[in-house]
């Protein structure tokens, strides 16, 4: 049996948790970008009659890359941050030394960073 097995089931479930939260995000960040280039297909082709074409918002392709790929880009350093905090916590855990806790800034500046993003995003949306 692993010493302390418990412990270290709990650090790979967090790790996990944040991995899928980082998928998650990388999603979000293509159906975005996704949305936005249909928005610009339907504006270009003329589909939609004038009265709702006027209603959506039409943003340019830059844009929706720029909000799509900053939502992948979070969602990556999300995975990188997860493995190297997860790595980090494993080798803690093995050793027999007690260790202080650490500050959380880094999840608070990255959730900060989504929060963010994400505000702009509906933002934009919301106003054009």
């Amino acid at each position: 049996m692993i010493p302390q097995y418990s412990d270290h089931a709990a650090n790979e479930r967090t790790f996990l948790a944040w991995v899928r939260t980082g998928i998650a995000v990388i999603a979000l960040g293509f159906v975005v970008e996704k949305f936005y280039l249909v928005l610009i297909e339907l504006a270009h082709a003329g589909s939609l009659p004038a009265r709702k074409l006027a209603r959506l918002p039409m943003p340019t392709w830059e844009t929706g890359r720029f909000d799509g790929g900053a939502l992948v880009g979070v969602g990556v350093a999300i995975i990188v941050i997860a493995s190297i905090r997860f790595v980090r916590t494993n080798k803690m855990l093995s050793d027999s030394r007690i260790f202080s806790d650490e500050s959380v800034r880094l999840e608070i500046i990255l959730s900060v960073v989504l929060t963010a993003i994400i505000a702009a995003i509906s933002v934009h949306l919301a106003f054009g």
